[in-house]
């Protein structure tokens, strides 16, 4: 089942279920976030949650996603409650594009602090099942206010060296009253980030990786495939610039995600009862790496067949602010 929300006409937001090509508005739905709560709450799957509230009227996503009325499919009330996270050298020929970026330049055989991450996620980032393995690369994006619709521009800020794609799946993820993470469901993700600022010097990475990100259109709840097939291209105007496949599911990973999730809610911060959290789990494709500079106007679009309409957003550059940021004592 795949779950995305829509904004009415009205401006208030429905939420949609989809099997197959049958796509139809779940009834008495306020949102996504609000079934969610209901089944952590009583203990029932989200599926059964949806079948008891049961579907009304049918819709077309296709024509909804033309007209710019497809959300996020799932948000927080407050904004400030949901975190945008990630790991990275986590996919299998993840750590190619990283070591070129990090590669040391005195000439030594010493491998790189990226080769490193990478070998020890190979070696020890799959562990057997309720054991816990090496923990990965992490880093923070952002919270609700980062989160960017579907079809909405991503907006790299004007101090910004570079905006570009990262084709990437997340895992969605409600904290129940107990503090226990409860998964919600799988979403394409484009965990946009500056990867020139990265380049630089990796103790950047923290710095390339706060901004803006987007994720769905369609939230897949029920189990992941082991192995996900996906597309990722650049569109500039009638031009694809960049066109590439991304593999992903843990066929195609170093560490295991059950291993991702531990190191990611072992902290008690991160599990905060009522809290939404979006949790990107890398990837090993990037148009940076193939030499691609995205320009404002260019279209990133993420695709893979199970998790419906592909993720599109368009790349915007913000003005850069003149002088430094100053700070007002009270």
């Amino acid at each position: 089942m795949l779950l995305s929300q829509i904004i009415r006409p009205n401006g208030e937001v429905a939420v949609v279920a989809r099997e197959g090509t049958e796509a139809a508005i779940v009834r008495g739905a306020a949102s996504t976030y609000a079934l969610a709560q209901e089944a952590v709450i009583s203990g029932r799957s989200l599926a059964a949650v949806v079948a008891e509230h049961g579907l009304g009227e049918a819709v077309d996503l296709l024509a909804l996603a033309a007209a710019g009325q497809l959300v996020l499919p799932i948000s927080h009330p407050d904004p400030a409650h949901m975190h945008l996270t990630g790991t990275g050298l986590t996919h299998l020929g993840s750590a190619a594009t990283r070591d070129a970026m990090h590669t040391k330049l005195d000439g030594s055989e010493s491998l790189t602090d990226s080769m490193k991450m990478f070998r020890m996620g190979l070696e020890a980032g799959r562990p057997a099942a309720g054991e816990v393995g090496v923990q990965p690369e992490w880093f923070y994006k952002g919270n609700g206010s980062t989160a960017i619709a579907p079809g909405k521009p991503l907006t790299s800020p004007g101090f910004a060296l570079d905006g570009g794609e990262e084709p990437e799946l997340a895992g969605i993820y409600l904290i129940a009253p107990d503090g226990t993470p409860a998964r919600v469901g799988w979403a394409l993700a484009n965990e946009f980030s500056d990867h020139v600022t990265e380049r630089i010097n990796y103790l950047y990475l923290a710095h390339s990786k706060l901004r803006e990100a987007s994720f769905g259109p369609e939230l897949l709840v029920g189990d992941l495939p082991l192995d996900v097939r996906g597309s990722s291209r650049i569109r500039r105007g009638d031009t694809v610039i960049f066109e590439k496949p991304f593999l992903s599911g843990e066929a195609n990973m170093s560490h295991t995600l059950a291993n991702l999730e531990h190191h990611h809610f072992k902290y008690a911060l991160f599990r905060q009862a009522g809290d939404l959290h979006v949790h990107m789990f890398g990837t090993a494709t990037l148009s940076f790496a193939d030499g691609i500079a995205a320009q404002a106007g260019d279209v990133f679009e993420i695709e893979a067949a199970p998790f419906g309409l592909p993720l599109k957003n368009p790349l915007a550059v913000a003005v850069a602010q003149k002088g430094a940021v100053t700070v007002r004592q009270l």
